[in-house]
């Protein structure tokens, strides 16, 4: 698992630049009333097949080329921290449109990550994009 949520929010937003979006739109929302917390990363990259998506999913699986380093944990370890949390991860893609990623999770959660350094992160984002 990685220590701020803002890791995986930097993670997902980077594969959305590999995949080519121009666009990558992040959208966090804190529903204290429903106690829920829910982080979406939606791009206007090449997107998935049903496959993809399926291999997405899979820890060892990357569709990184020799020379990128990575392994392709981003996505399992964001669905395994969500369900920690009582949520749920759901990716919504399509070839050629784009992918969105939403991660839901309780708020209150005791084991919920600490959002970490946003203004960072979107820093790092925007001067590696």
């Amino acid at each position: 698992m990685m220590p701020e949520l803002s890791m995986h929010i930097l993670d997902i937003a980077e594969n959305s630049t590999r995949a080519g979006a121009r666009l990558v739109r992040i959208a966090i929302e804190e529903d204290s009333a429903n106690d829920t917390l829910s982080i979406a990363i939606s791009d206007d990259g090449k997107g998935m097949t049903e496959k993809q998506l399926h291999d997405a999913m899979n820890p060892f699986y990357t569709s990184k080329r020799e020379r990128e380093k990575g392994v392709g944990l981003g996505l399992p370890l964001l669905k395994a921290t969500a369900e920690q949390c009582d949520g749920a991860l759901e990716i919504k893609s399509e070839p050629g449109k784009g992918t969105t990623v939403r991660a839901t999770m309780k708020l209150s959660h005791i084991d919920r990550p600490p959002m970490g350094d946003l203004t960072e992160t979107l820093g790092v984002l925007i001067a590696g994009n």
